[in-house]
């Protein structure tokens, strides 16, 4: 299966997080919020500009900016 960073998914598309390439402070929060490898995420829908992005995760709805979603990356599910 393709791994792609988070930013390039489209509506509707799902994938298993595989990676987060960020530390420090950012790195952090962004794995505070669930975003760790191993759970599952659907990308929901998109502002008008594509920033922010919604995302189905565990039962909820997160949004992340894309300067945030640049360091997550998917293996996009079949």
């Amino acid at each position: 299966m393709a791994i792609i960073n988070l930013r390039k998914m489209g509506i509707n598309q799902s994938g298993t997080i595989v990676a987060v390439k960020v530390g420090g402070e950012l790195g952090r929060r962004i794995r505070e919020m669930g975003l760790i490898p191993g759970m599952e995420i659907t990308v929901k829908q998109r502002a008008p500009l594509n920033d922010p992005v919604a995302l189905r995760i565990m039962g909820g709805t997160l949004t992340l900016r894309n300067n945030e979603a640049d360091y997550i990356e998917v293996e996009i599910s079949p």
